[in-house]
């Protein structure tokens, strides 16, 4: 009888582990751009003049009704800008943001620019009207220019509201009917159950009190 058990834990736990109920992390072309959604908020932490390195706390506020899954929030460096609210050289055309080095970024985006993951924190969400953690961006300046301003798009991902099914109440909820196992099932366990009791390992008494419902 424990052999029979032992051979049915392992058929479920090799059933288990090969329907995996948490899925892998999605790269960001599966992210919503939310930056008309979300506020940024950029404060200036430091700065060394020896360097000219600037070191930012950037967070995100949520300003939508919407739930925003934490761990999905990426903010992506789009631009920097001059006082005058430019972001290219006026000669050349060229992009502010290829003057600067951007240290210890995540990652960059197709086009090239660097992206920063949010931390998630203790919470799993970031509720409407909640600010997360900050990331911590370090920015150095090749051209010593001594004011600019650096502007960052958001993606992520909102949160899916619950399942209808997961809401109802465990004592309201419709128990699942119970099948009938096939056939051939059926006749492979008969068949093992009669060679279990020849065995000596099963007695017809145990398995007649074991198969009543």
């Amino acid at each position: 009888m424990q052999t029979w058990l032992r051979y049915g834990y392992l058929i479920t736990a090799a059933t288990i582990f090969a329907n995996p109920t948490i899925p892998l992390a999605g790269s960001l072309d599966h992210l919503t751009d939310l930056t008309g959604k979300t506020q940024v908020t950029v404060t200036l932490k430091g700065r060394d003049n020896f360097t000219s390195e600037y070191r930012y706390d950037v967070s995100v506020r949520n300003l939508s009704p919407d739930t925003i899954a934490a761990d999905s929030l990426v903010i992506v460096l789009d631009k920097i800008t001059n006082l005058a609210g430019e972001d290219r050289e006026g000669l050349t055309g060229e992009s502010f943001l290829k003057r600067f080095d951007i240290l210890d970024q995540d990652g960059h985006t197709e086009d090239g620019k660097p992206f920063f993951h949010i931390p998630t924190g203790t919470l799993p969400d970031l509720l409407p009207q909640t600010e997360s953690l900050p990331a911590a961006i370090r920015i150095r300046n090749r051209d010593y220019v001594a004011v600019f301003t650096p502007l960052f798009k958001v993606l992520g991902q909102k949160r899916p509201p619950p399942d209808a099914k997961r809401m109802e109440s465990p004592s309201t909820a419709t128990p699942p009917a119970q099948e009938s196992p096939p056939v051939g099932n059926r006749k492979t366990l008969d068949t093992l159950i009669q060679l279990l009791i020849k065995k000596g390992v099963l007695t017809e008494e145990e398995w007649r009190k074991a198969s009543r419902p």
